[in-house]
């Protein structure tokens, strides 16, 4: 087992001064240190004569990787393929020829596959056709990933190789995973099917809905490629904000003037009856069973929809319903604070958005309600983040909540500024 995480394009150089610091922290006896060296080394070496070749080979294999010269030649092949340098590439699998079957990050499984699979996620055609030329015989992973990626030139090519034939089942999962609009109509075109051959819907809805991905207009359009191709939806307000249909939203408003102000349990946000799961598998930020639409506007950043729900009089301090044990009351404000879309921006090295929770301060957001959320994270963010615990946060309004969350990579910092800010001009 690896406690430490591959990323997708690793450097070499990070990686060696790495090992030189885990040899140092060895050396002085620090405890963490020493514990992973033994836990992690295959022989029984007293860390005491630890040699910079022992560190090395710890660190490689707390990635998953057997040795560090296959890390090692990991991180060439990876760098040669996203330079595109066909022939580094050549050369790296001519001198060892196991790369070409291998994960090409060196682990026994991953995401992004052998070198051809791997190529394919980044549109490199032409490592991908000399990868063919010398045996790669991923082809239907290789063409998974180019779609899932929106490569679709690259997805093409791959599929002319195969002969053209049709997807098999599944062929929609990785581009719903993603919110690839272009991957899914690539799909579809090459006969990937919405509905099985006794008329019964099988697209991936559950996929697009519980997805980490937070593309609005991506996911609006996979779904109507669904509803074009057969797909029948059912007729309820829920689905039409996840398909980004403001005319049917506007229709149920008519049938029911208190929609704005329902409250939806988890299941009618996320119907069980296509596939989805409970809210530590399907949700991401702050929970969404018991919310409001605009709750929910903010969590899958509807940008078009929040402003629809404010303009037809959606309450900026509706709260939650609150269950057996308490736990609820939250308003709209709290959704701003800790979300999956703040998780993306922070994740890509910016700083989380404001926009959400700058407009509910604007319609009069009342930043000293309190609220209390129960929350245990989705197993996909493990090893990094604790996925194994519930954490509880009682009696606490946005800004403390989103001061106290464990996972601060969820929360946008400028958001809390913006309520600090205005609280101090409140006093």
């Amino acid at each position: 087992m690896s406690d430490l995480h591959i990323p997708v394009r690793p450097d070499l150089e990070q990686l060696r001064h790495q090992a030189k610091d885990f040899l140092r922290d060895i050396h002085n006896s620090d405890a963490e240190a020493i514990a992973k060296f033994i836990e992690y080394h295959p022989s029984h070496i007293d860390p005491v004569n630890a040699k910079l070749a022992d560190a090395q080979l710890v660190l490689a294999r707390r990635y998953g990787v057997a040795s560090w010269p296959r890390l090692k030649q990991a991180c060439d092949l990876i760098d040669a393929i996203c330079r595109d340098d066909v022939n580094a590439v050549r050369t790296l699998v001519t001198k060892h020829p196991n790369l070409i079957r291998e994960e090409a990050n060196g682990r026994a499984s991953s995401n992004w596959g052998p070198p051809m699979s791997y190529a394919a996620n980044l549109g490199r055609n032409g490592i991908i056709k000399m990868l063919a030329d010398l045996g790669a015989t991923d082809f239907e992973r290789a063409l998974d990933r180019a779609a899932l990626q929106s490569k679709i030139d690259t997805a093409e090519l791959l599929h002319e190789f195969m002969g053209a034939p049709l997807p098999p089942d599944g062929a929609l999962g990785g581009t719903a995973y993603t919110l690839s609009a272009s991957g899914t109509a690539f799909a579809l075109r090459a006969g990937a099917k919405v509905v099985d051959e006794n008329g019964k819907n099988s697209a991936p809805v559950d996929v697009v809905l519980e997805t980490d991905s937070r593309k609005p207009a991506e996911k609006h359009a996979i779904l109507e490629m669904y509803a074009a191709n057969g797909y029948v939806f059912e007729d309820t307000p829920i689905m039409a904000m996840h398909r980004g249909r403001i005319d049917l939203l506007e229709e149920h408003l008519r049938r029911d003037p208190q929609l704005l102000s329902r409250r939806f349990s988890h299941e009618e946000i996320f119907p069980p009856e296509i596939g989805c799961h409970d809210e530590v598998l399907a949700t991401q930020g702050t929970p969404l069973g018991g919310t409001t639409l605009l709750h929910m506007a903010i969590e899958f950043d509807e940008d078009e929809i929040f402003e629809w729900l404010i303009a037809n009089g959606a309450d900026a301090n509706a709260r939650s319903s609150i269950d057996e044990n308490g736990f609820g009351g939250y308003t709209p404000l709290f959704s701003s604070v800790m979300s999956q879309p703040n998780f993306w921006l922070n994740y890509s090295g910016g700083r989380g958005s404001t926009r959400f929770t700058r407009r509910l301060l604007e319609l009069g957001a009342d930043a000293t309600i309190c609220g209390s959320i129960r929350k245990k994270l989705h197993p996909g963010y493990a090893p990094k983040y604790d996925t194994e615990n519930w954490y509880e946060y009682r009696d606490l309004t946005a800004l403390e909540f989103g001061e106290q969350f464990h996972a601060k990579v969820f929360v946008s910092e400028p958001s809390l500024k913006l309520i600090r800010e205005h609280l101090s001009e409140k006093e």
